[in-house]
């Protein structure tokens, strides 16, 4: 049992202001009397503290004024060693405190028997609340765990988007249109040129639409017939080359799920492997498969490095849930589990988990309504119901 509360009202008219109560006011004489029957009033006798000097039959108002406030400090200690049991009342009509307002375990709301325990791992959230915050719940379910494999990726364009631009004939150019980075259209110009042979210019135009990677030649500089002078490729589609070790590649098959991700910000995207190229890069030894990565939106750059998880098989499993409902609570993966509108943390054990979900093996049946989205602000919620709990 906790020990009570200490109330601070028992003793707070007297100690408020002890120096006060000492020191005479307008038309009284010595404090005397005053201090003997307040030390009374704390259950110290007066004679502890001597008497007041006195000069030619007075008191020495300068000595008393000393002795008031040694008075005072050794009174104020005094009052706090009384307690409270001889606490009087002072005239204002403030009664004593009752037991219910010290006993902390039994007035103030915070009785921690079984019946709040019980309640502990709940938290109730109207469901228009629920749905401002995002709260989204799903029933438990059958599904799928891929058994993945991560490996390093770089993407590069494809072959046959792909062109290097070149002149026809020598002679100096005496004109360049285009410069890196901008788009072009197949047939557009790109550059003029002086032909060395007929003295007369002709003009190089771009043989497919894409973007200029690369500009080779300059204003004046004389280029040699097939000379490159741009190179340009098409980006709506990119190859990404991954890089397989080792044993690894033995699992790599057309048609394999790729999900590739970008290493800056963390985007995704899906695709599946086109083709396992038949020989072994020999710098680095590595078996590469390739697969076709949708470009339209220009966000995926050639040279970049990306990593990717190759599934390489499916397994069903009778309970799986999205890592997002899962959290971890004093140590225990639980989810929250509704019902009307409580939230209970449930404890679950888990198995198999890929990139996006996981295996429910105990703890959770079938068509309960669990938490699969924003399960960290109902985790919040508990955290906080815990700690006032814990006042």
């Amino acid at each position: 049992m906790k020990s009570p509360r200490v109330s601070a009202f028992r003793c707070g008219h007297a100690a408020r202001s002890p120096a006060n109560a000492l020191l005479p006011k307008a038309g009284e004489g010595a404090p005397q009397g005053r201090m003997r029957a307040l030390l009374r009033a704390c259950g110290t006798p007066p004679s502890a503290f001597g008497t007041f000097p006195r000069v030619r039959g007075k008191e020495d108002q300068s000595a008393v004024a000393r002795r008031v406030t040694l008075l005072a400090l050794a009174f104020t200690l005094a009052l706090s060693a009384c307690g409270g049991d001889h606490a009087e009342d002072d005239g204002h009509g403030h009664d004593a405190p009752s037991a219910n307002t010290t006993a902390h375990d039994d007035s103030d709301g915070h009785d921690h028997g079984p019946e709040e325990d019980d309640h502990a791992d709940s938290v109730t959230i109207p469901a228009d609340i629920a749905e401002q915050v995002g709260i989204r719940v799903a029933p438990a379910a059958a599904g799928t765990i891929a058994d993945q494999h991560e490996v390093q990726g770089l993407l590069t364009t494809l072959d046959i988007a792909n062109a290097r631009v070149a002149a026809r004939f020598p002679g100096p150019v005496r004109r360049l249109h285009a410069e890196l980075g901008d788009q072009v259209r197949a047939g557009q110009p790109l550059a003029t040129i002086e032909s060395n042979l007929s003295l007369s210019t002709y003009t190089v135009a771009a043989p497919i639409s894409g973007t200029v990677l690369a500009r080779e030649a300059a204003v004046g500089q004389v280029v040699a017939e097939g000379g490159v002078l741009y190179e340009i490729a098409d980006l709506s589609k990119l190859w990404v080359d991954l890089h397989v070790f080792g044993r690894d590649a033995e699992h790599l098959a057309v048609g394999s799920p790729v999900t590739i991700r970008r290493l800056g910000d963390g985007a995704i995207a899906e695709t599946r492997i086109d083709r396992v190229l038949p020989g072994t890069a020999t710098a680095s030894q590595s078996t590469i498969a390739r697969a076709t990565l949708d470009n339209r939106d220009g966000q995926w750059r050639p040279g970049a490095a990306v990593r990717a998880l190759v599934t390489v098989s499916l397994d069903e499993v009778a309970l799986a849930l999205p890592l997002s409902a899962l959290q971890d609570v004093e140590g225990k993966q639980v989810v929250f589990v509704r019902e009307d509108d409580t939230y209970t943390a449930r404890p679950v054990e888990l198995g198999r988990r890929d990139a996006t979900r996981v295996e429910v093996t105990s703890g959770l049946e079938a068509g309960e309504d669990v938490v699969v989205e924003q399960s960290y602000t109902i985790k919040a919620d508990l955290g906080k119901a815990g700690a006032a709990h814990e006042h």
